[in-house]
């Protein structure tokens, strides 16, 4: 039988067990909660860090900050010839290049250069109301009317934007990358008096006489020497969209050659109708 002091001593290493294996379990449950403070923190400064760069959008899909562009809002007069031109007009539409989209050239030929023809562009970021000038520029209004009757624009995307200098939105290329154009080229119909001006619609093009399918829309400043061709006007309402486009910036894809770059904000002309 054990004696008095022999139990004495078991019962004491029977407690002191007891008491090293609480130790631990306490020790374990401090690790764990220290542990889970470590990430919830860590959690909440990542939380913190992802919505204050990206407002809730992935902080990789951001654009770079755009300089505030100034946007002129009175438009300028109305462009007019200070001769009227003889009525009809003879043009010629003669090849050049390869055509970017299958189309045929307007017949050669006289065309008249009295009245306005209206055109809408429908685009994907709204209409954009022209009105068309043949006093203006006979042939390129022809032009113009034929590729929309063709469908040539439809689904082409405005390449090029500029919003310091020259304040423009140029289109009609159906590659998008400024090169292309209908196989086809016709003479300026330009004057030594001519300016621009924010709601001006003008052809662009490669030197004197190469005039095709590309144009381009001026919502602002334009100090411009008189070689683009002006064919019409944009309606308020349509320049109220391509500010909004402007504003938006560009990615400066040309600030290196012509000016300006890619708009952020895509415009895709679904379609361009003619009340002709």
């Amino acid at each position: 039988m054990p004696s008095n002091e022999q139990r004495r001593q078991a019962a004491k290493r029977k407690l002191e067990r007891q008491m090293q294996r609480r130790e631990e379990q306490a020790k374990r449950r401090r690790v764990i909660t220290i542990g889970a403070t470590i990430v919830v923190v860590i959690a909440i400064v990542v939380g913190v860090f992802y919505f204050s760069r990206s407002d809730g959008e992935p902080a990789a899909q951001q654009q770079p900050p755009q300089p505030q562009v100034n946007i002129p809002t009175e438009l300028a007069p109305p462009p007019a010839r200070p001769a009227p031109l003889a009525d009809p007009v003879s043009c010629a539409y003669r090849p050049d290049g390869q055509a970017s989209k299958p189309v045929q050239p307007p017949a050669n030929g006289e065309v008249s250069s009295k009245g306005t023809v209206q055109a809408t562009i429908e685009t994907n970021q709204g209409n954009i109301p022209l009105t068309l000038d043949r006093s203006l520029a006979p042939c390129t209004v022809n032009s113009f009317i034929s590729l929309a009757k063709q469908s040539f624009y439809e689904g082409t995307n405005c390449h090029r934007i500029s919003t310091e200098g020259l304040q423009m939105l140029q289109c009609g290329d159906p590659t998008g990358q400024g090169s292309g154009g209908p196989g086809y080229a016709f003479d300026d119909e330009t004057f030594p008096e001519l300016k621009y001006g924010r709601g001006y619609l003008a052809m662009a093009n490669s030197g004197p006489n190469t005039n095709g399918s590309q144009f381009f829309m001026v919502f602002g400043d334009a100090q411009l020497s008189p070689d683009y061709t002006v064919f019409g006007t944009i309606s308020p309402e349509g320049l109220k969209i391509i500010d909004d486009v402007a504003r938006a910036g560009h990615d400066g894809a040309f600030d290196s050659s012509a000016g300006g770059g890619h708009p952020h904000k895509q415009v895709t002309f679904n379609k361009v109708n003619v009340q002709a």
